[in-house]
């Protein structure tokens, strides 16, 4: 008798740190990582410290091919394209972004692949590019259903806005268990979870912070405190966490105090009053006692288990970069439940 749900066999693509690999394991979806390619060294290694047991690729995508992904014996892709060529920040060159040309691969060599699963995960924007019209226009000519979402982890109950463009597809003659529309901006039921209440921020604050974490720089106070966005124990949101959070400010992610919210709003009225650059300023400022959150944190933000770790070699600045490429671990678990 054919088993309709059969072991996904999965080929992560883009790897980075592994958290279509941990979305696998998060959904409960029977699965198994049969190989991961990257070209990041230092992905890689992370990828390697958490999955050891995997067969992980150091290698351009260009350079596979269908003989070598068939090889593989995997009918499930997973993967996380370059952003960098869709972000409302970068230079926005679409298909002409020479980091596309991996993404553009992929798609010339899918009718020769043995694949009957997809999830592909990128940047909000993606959905009006050019290259989400080849990759559609590959999907519908190897015969894939497909559905396309926008969805933030803060509809799946993770206190982060992160809103992010999905793919789904199936090739036929299988089918989703829901309604197809153009495109969903939340969960079919019944993983809908919407009506879930977002944990506070504190419950994912490190009691014991590396003595590196300390509050933010005095430069920092002077010139950017009043654009931040300040997140307290008591929080349901923080924004979206960026490859540069830690090196740049504006738009990068939020920040935390322990210190109360009247507490913060009192000094913010003073600190109105005065001139920036004077030491009174500073000196107010200083008594927000602003911090970036650490990789622990956000990585927790992001859905990661407690069971993720960086290697020691990793550096701070590096672990922000990662994570910031990265993806939220709960909302791709909830759609891989959706293609299986």
């Amino acid at each position: 008798m054919k088993n309709d749900n059969p072991k996904m066999k999965v080929l992560e693509l883009y790897s980075g740190i592994g958290g279509m690999h941990f979305a696998l394991k998060c959904s409960g979806v029977e699965g198994e990582v049969k190989a991961s390619i990257d070209i990041n060294p230092v992905a890689n290694l992370v990828y390697q410290h958490n999955f050891p047991d995997v067969t992980s690729f150091n290698r351009n995508i260009q350079s596979l091919s269908p003989k070598f992904i068939n090889k593989l014996d995997v009918d499930t892709l997973l993967m996380s394209p370059p952003c960098q060529p869709f972000t409302r920040n970068g230079l926005q060159l679409d298909v002409e972004d020479e980091r596309t040309k991996s993404f553009i691969h992929i798609l010339k060599i899918l009718p020769d692949l043995n694949i009957e699963r997809i999830l592909i995960e990128n940047v909000k924007g993606f959905e009006t590019s050019q290259m989400r019209d080849l990759l559609i226009d590959a999907l519908k000519k190897c015969d894939f259903n497909y559905q396309e979402f926008i969805l933030s982890p803060t509809q799946v109950g993770v206190p982060n806005t992160r809103h992010r463009y999905y793919c789904l597809a199936k090739k036929s003659p299988a089918v989703f268990n829901f309604d197809v529309e153009i495109l969903k901006t939340e969960l079919p039921l019944p993983h809908n979870c919407e009506n879930i209440n977002n944990y506070n921020i504190g419950e994912i604050i490190e009691k014991h912070q590396d003595s590196s974490f300390k509050y933010l720089e005095d430069k920092i106070l002077t010139k950017h405190v009043k654009i931040l966005d300040i997140c307290h124990s008591n929080s349901r949101n923080s924004c979206c966490f960026t490859k540069a959070y830690g090196r740049y400010i504006e738009g990068t992610g939020s920040v935390f105090t322990e210190e109360p919210e009247d507490i913060v709003r009192s000094i913010f009225e003073q600190l109105s009053t005065l001139d920036s650059q004077s030491q009174e300023y500073l000196q107010l400022a200083q008594k927000l006692k602003l911090r970036f959150f650490t990789p622990r944190e956000i990585s927790r933000l992001m859905s990661f288990p407690e069971s993720f770790s960086f290697p020691d070699s990793v550096k701070n600045r590096q672990r922000y970069m990662l994570l910031g490429n990265s993806i939220n671990v709960k909302v791709v678990a909830e759609l891989i439940k959706l293609l299986k």
